[in-house]
């Protein structure tokens, strides 16, 4: 008598067709405000340098201006259709909370020792932390830019941030926040490349309840 064999994993959807949409254009709107505010902070550094050519968008500097507010209003746009997405279809609330200081600080000890279970559709706690904490940035990003990009009529809202150099260091933060979280999360898709399949697709063959699956 043959032994049976093992259940086969269904083949579900984990992420819905408006998650995967949104992703990928905000990866390009990001991608291209990133770019074409490094040319845009060439013309006048902050700081005591300045990013390589190659890595700047818009060839000069009205050229930079251009692409970084059409990437604005991108993001802006793909922004509101994914907030509304995800509070309507309890997104946020099945895949980013709850966050806990208990369960971060497991997570990432596990992690740091490389005994962290990774299964696809479901973020563990640092992970959850992380995404949240990029919204925050691009929110940060897109407050401090609308005080760089009209001063004088929102002279109010540069002035609570501390004046014009000081949102010019807030959005410069900002900016180096979302690329840390950029390089982390494309290293982390580096390291287990299901992840990128799975975004495209939209499906992977997990353990997932069927009140889980997404419809």
């Amino acid at each position: 008598m043959s032994a049976a064999r093992p259940a086969r994993v269904p083949l579900v959807v984990i992420h819905p067709l408006v998650v995967r949409v949104t992703h990928w254009l905000n990866a390009v709107a990001i991608v291209c405000l990133v770019m074409s505010g490094w040319k845009i902070y060439n013309a006048s550094p902050l700081f005591g340098f300045s990013f390589p050519g190659w890595a700047t968008l818009g060839g000069w500097l009205g050229g930079a201006i251009a692409w970084h507010l059409a990437a604005m209003w991108l993001l802006v746009a793909n922004g509101l259709v994914y907030l509304a997405y995800g509070l309507a279809g309890r997104h946020f609330m099945r895949s980013f909370l709850p966050i806990g200081p208990r369960e971060v600080w497991r997570d990432l000890k596990e992690a740091l020792t490389f005994r962290l279970h990774h299964e696809l559709g479901a973020y563990n706690a640092v992970q959850r932390l992380l995404y949240v904490v990029v919204v925050l940035l691009v929110v940060a990003a897109a407050v401090s830019g609308l005080g760089l990009w009209k001063p004088v009529q929102f002279q109010g809202l540069v002035g609570l941030l501390g004046g014009y150099e000081w949102v010019r260091r807030i959005h410069f933060a900002a900016m180096a926040g979302i690329v840390g979280f950029l390089v982390i999360h494309v290293a982390l898709v580096a390291v287990v490349p299901s992840t990128l399949w799975a975004m495209v697709t939209g499906r992977a063959r997990v353990k997932i309840s069927a009140e889980e699956a997404a419809p």
